[in-house]
């Protein structure tokens, strides 16, 4: 099975495509498995401190960063996840579809073959409101979830060897 990349619009969502030099199923299971996303998921020095995971539709994917000594709980579920290919998740909604006071973004995350047995990695971020996504691109979008995509790459290594 190939998933296509959904249509994006440039008012609304974020984008970037990279190719990284480990196998598409490490790269799987660093996203959908708790012990690994401490690892990469947020830019160091900032930390995560805590992972729940229910993979499936409806299920919740929580997280509990550190930064700079502030606790952020970060709470969503999983809106399509395609084994080995797609991941959809969002902090518009809680476990048991309980709507969020605060959304901000939809997640997805897109896993393909690339040459030589790596991955071709693409992440979306799509907003709410053309708003929201200057407010995340001011943020600064790409450093930031281009570091967490170095960050993935580099534990990944590791874990091949």
């Amino acid at each position: 099975m190939t998933v296509n990349s959904p249509e994006l619009d440039p008012k609304t969502d974020l984008s970037f495509t990279r190719t990284l030099a480990v196998p598409r199923q490490l790269v799987w299971d660093c996203w959908t498995m708790p012990e690994h996303i401490p690892h990469f998921f947020i830019p160091r020095p900032h930390k995560v401190t805590a992972v729940d995971i229910d993979l499936r539709v409806g299920g919740r994917f929580n997280t509990t960063f550190d930064v700079e000594g502030n606790v952020m709980d970060n709470k969503g579920v999983y809106l399509e996840v395609v084994p080995g290919e797609k991941l959809v998740f969002t902090d518009t909604y809680t476990e048991g579809w309980k709507p969020a006071p605060e959304p901000f973004m939809t997640a997805i995350l897109i896993l393909g073959d690339a040459p030589g047995g790596g991955t071709t990695y693409t992440a979306i971020a799509r907003h709410r409101s053309p708003e929201t996504r200057e407010t995340h691109e001011k943020m600064g979008f790409f450093d930031g979830w281009g570091t967490v995509v170095t960050q993935l790459e580099d534990y990944a290594k590791g874990l091949a060897r």
